[in-house]
Order: C-alpha cells, then sequence, then structure tokens
C-alpha cells in the first residue's frame, strides 16, 4: 500500500510512539525495489522507498531526464505496492538527496504529482515525503527552499510532509541550530516538517570504525527540543546509518529515531552478490552455445542470485529497528 503524505504522518508517528524505526532503502533499480518489498512482506514490516537525483537521472529511470525518472520510479511503486501480493506493506516513497538547478522544478513535480493523468486505486500519484540534500545550503537557503515548497503544496490544494536535515555531515547539530532552522520553518508553514535530521555523528558512506563519535543521547535533546518548538511528537532521521553498529542501531531506534537511511551498505551487497554470480556463471557465459547459456545471460539470472543474498540482509535490518510486524499493526490501526 503506497501511503499518502497525511498516511505517512501517521506511520512516523505510529513508529514514534511505538519505539521503531523504518527502514529507508535507497533503491536504485527496478530489482532492488521489489526486493525491498518482498523483505517488508516477509517480516510485516513498514518500509521506505527512496530515490536520490542519481536515481532518477539514471538509465534505469529518466536516462538524463529526472522528471521524466521520477515519473517512472512513482509509476513502478505504485503498481507493485498496490497490487494483492504488497498490498498490506505500508510504503512511503521519499525523494532524498535531491539538489542542483533543478531542485524546485524535481520537487514540484513530486508535491503535485508528474505530468501525466494516470492514478492508482482512485490515489493520485505523487511522494509520500519529500526532502532536500542541504549539504551545500546555508541554514537561510535550507529555509526557504523547504518553505516554498510547502507554498507550492498548499498552492496546489495538496497535503504534504517534509523531512527537514541539517548538515548531516558536520558532525554534531547544536540544539540552537535545531531550534532556528525549525522555528524558522514553523513560524512560516506550520504543521508541515513530520522528520528531523539532524547531524548525529554519523556521515554518508561506508564508516570503518563504526563511528565512535555517534550521541545516542542527543536524540532526546532534539526530539524535545522540535516538540516545544511546535507542540507536536516529530521523530529524527539517521542519515549515514551505513557502518554503525548494531547496538546503536537498535539504540537510536529506541531512542526516537524513526527513519533509518540505508544506501552505501545496501549497494555493496547488492553489487558483490553480482560480482560472485558472474564469477560463478564464467563457464555458462563463455560460449552462446553452452547449454544453460541463455538462462545465465538473462537479467533474471542475476537478479534472482542477488535477491536471494541481498532478502535476508534487508530483513536483518528491519528486525533489528524493530519493524517486524509493526506494518500489521499500524494498518490494524487505521481501521474504524
Amino acid at each position: 500500500m503506497l501511503l499518502d503524505p497525511l498516511e505517512s504522518r501517521a506511520l512516523l508517528s505510529h513508529a514514534l510512539a511505538n519505539h521503531y524505526a523504518i527502514l529507508a532503502i535507497n533503491a536504485d533499480s527496478h530489482a532492488a525495489v521489489t526486493d525491498c518489498l518482498e523483505a517488508a512482506r516477509q517480516c510485516e514490516a513498514p518500509v521506505i522507498i527512496e530515490t536520490s537525483l542519481w536515481q532518477l537521472d539514471g538509465h534505469a529511470y529518466g536516462g538524463g531526464d529526472a522528471v521524466l525518472g521520477l515519473a517512472r520510479y512513482l509509476a513502478e511503486l505504485a503498481v507493485l505496492a498496490q497490487s494483492a501480493r504488497y498490498r498490506e506493506v505500508p510504503v512511503i516513497f521519499h525523494t532524498d538527496h535531491i539538489k542542483g538547478p533543478r531542485t524546485m522544478e524535481i520537487l514540484t513535480a513530486a508535491l503535485r504529482g508528474p505530468a501525466i493523468d494516470f492514478s492508482f486505486g482512485g490515489r493520485g500519484l505523487r511522494a509520500s515525503t519529500v526532502s532536500l540534500d542541504a549539504s551545500e545550503l546555508t541554514d537561510e537557503e535550507n529555509v526557504a527552499l523547504l518553505c516554498r515548497l510547502a507554498d507550492v503544496a498548499a498552492e496546489a490544494g495538496v497535503d504534504a510532509t517534509f523531512e527537514m536535515e541539517a548538515e548531516v555531515d558536520a558532525g554534531h547539530t547544536p540544539i540552537e541550530r535545531t531550534r532556528r532552522l525549525i522555528g524558522d520553518v514553523e513560524a512560516r508553514n506550520p504543521g508541515v516538517v513530520w522528520i528531523w535530521a539532524p547531524g548525529l555523528g554519523t556521515q554518508h558512506g561506508l564508516g570503518s570504525d563504526g563511528y565512535p563519535g555517534f550521541r545516542v543521547d542527543l536524540i532526546g535533546e532534539h526530539l524535545n527540543a522540535v516538540k516545544t518548538l511546535t507542540g507536536r511528537a516529530i521523530g529524527l532521521a539517521l542519515h549515514g546509518s551505513s557502518g554503525l553498529e548494531e547496538h546503536h542501531l537498535a539504540a537510536a531506534a529506541r531512542a526516537g529515531v524513526v527513519k533509518v537511511n540505508w544506501s552505501s551498505e545496501s549497494l555493496l551487497e547488492r553489487s558483490g552478490a553480482a560480482r560472485d554470480y558472474y564469477a560463478a556463471m564464467t563457464g555458462e557465459l563463455s560460449s552462446p552455445r553452452h547449454s544453460r547459456w541463455k538462462a545465465a545471460a538473462m537479467d533474471n539470472g542475476v537478479q534472482s542470485f542477488v535477491a536471494e543474498r541481498y532478502l535476508p540482509k534487508v530483513s536483518a535490518r528491519m528486525r533489528l529497528l524493530g519493524g517486524a510486524g509493526q506494518g500489521r499493526a499500524f494498518l490494524k490501526s487505521l481501521s474504524p
């Protein structure tokens, strides 16, 4: 079930109230999306499927046109998420790491829906939640751009649920900065931010030392500051989770992180499995006269092999974050 922005708020609130985090996978291929939904189905867990600019621009989706890539990504995800197989899996579609000169164009399309006339089960084809990459923005630019996007949604008469981030690779975000950033947006566009992503001592990419600077104790401080500013309970997003020690991930989920981004380690798992597949299939692929050449050469061969290796890794991460069974519990909470 592909969630709309208001349903996404409800799921994020459910995660915060029940002390679990939703795994947010930066999925860069059709096969990866399918594998993530399948892992969530097997765990009865909710899942966040997120995409960054390089996926939308990439060969699998936009072929250099990120707005076209967004439409294709959304359409294919909606077909899967609304299918009988995955209808009981709560799915958030999130934009992640969108930056550069086309930021407003891409995220406006995410908020309003692509300029293509189709819907699924009466639902508009739009992003569930939206964020923008603040790594190259000043705080003033970050606030102004997010508020512009909130205005775009309001003018279009659609709901919007935003994740706001600080420069998360810069160490530990001071509480004063949290108050300034969230407070400025709340003053201009109250009620739109539902995830806050401060720096907690991790970095994007694969950490080699487990991130000894990661501070679980800061989570509660940020939660309290944001609740005081907005009057509502807002969970945190953890960026740079690849390489973080398992006990830190579990503790972060219990403390109030509701969204854990997972990209670099996910890519490492998938690429390593693909490498092993082609190494194992050298004989079959060496000549088209081999009896098993066609089966080995088709995309299904490598995709099935990768899925067999990858699904247990995704499921283990969902269970570690406390998400197993929570998809079913959330859907039950929506029932009248």
